[in-house]
């Protein structure tokens, strides 16, 4: 018989919540998503920090693609620190390129401007999150953090993924677990 416990957890489609006293500061009350979680590592996007002064309607004409109503209100999103210049689109998975990495059976993740055409033109995904950059971690780095407290996990739901009220995302996703920010501590430490 398998010992379960000893076996690895693979978070891919759930949501990373920063624990109050998280020490890096680009993680501060951070909700990530994690697009992919094995041995060899774990990569994720931000998704309650807008970047200022990038609207998708900015973007879009750095890259000469023309938008039409609707989309140009749209935020874009840090999405971590690492390849900042990259842009990803978190999105649902009724829209599917070649290059589009499917996460779940609901969300899936491209890196390519042919998504970018599609939302533009008004044929892209039903939902559907802009972001530059990711959040990457090394082999066993994001297991460790976990270990050591500095992230909560819960469930995914579009309004975290796709919702447009970021600066309530951290609360919210605290409270999908039924925890009073209050009485969690900043303090790290194993029972």
């Amino acid at each position: 018989m398998t010992d379960r416990s000893t076996e690895p957890r693979y978070l891919t489609g759930q949501c990373l919540v920063a624990m109050p006293g998280m020490q890096d500061p680009r993680f501060e009350h951070a909700v990530v998503y994690l697009c992919a979680h094995s041995a060899e590592g774990a990569m994720g996007i931000v998704l309650n920090r807008e970047l200022p002064d990038m609207p998708l309607s900015k973007l879009m004409e750095q890259l000469n693609i023309p938008l039409t109503p609707g989309c140009d209100d749209m935020p874009v999103h840090f999405g971590g620190p690492v390849e900042p210049g990259r842009g990803f689109v978190l999105h649902s998975a009724d829209f599917m390129a070649d290059s589009s990495m499917l996460v779940d059976s609901r969300r899936a993740l491209t890196a390519t401007l042919d998504i970018l055409r599609a939302v533009a033109e008004g044929r892209g995904p039903r939902q559907c999150l802009m972001a530059l950059g990711y959040s990457g971690w090394g082999a066993g780095q994001l297991d460790g953090e976990l270990r050591d407290n500095a992230w909560l996990v819960v469930p995914a739901d579009d309004a975290l993924l796709f919702g447009r009220e970021n600066p309530r995302k951290w609360h919210r996703a605290i409270a999908k677990l039924g925890i009073d920010v209050g009485k969690l501590s900043s303090s790290a430490g194993n029972a």
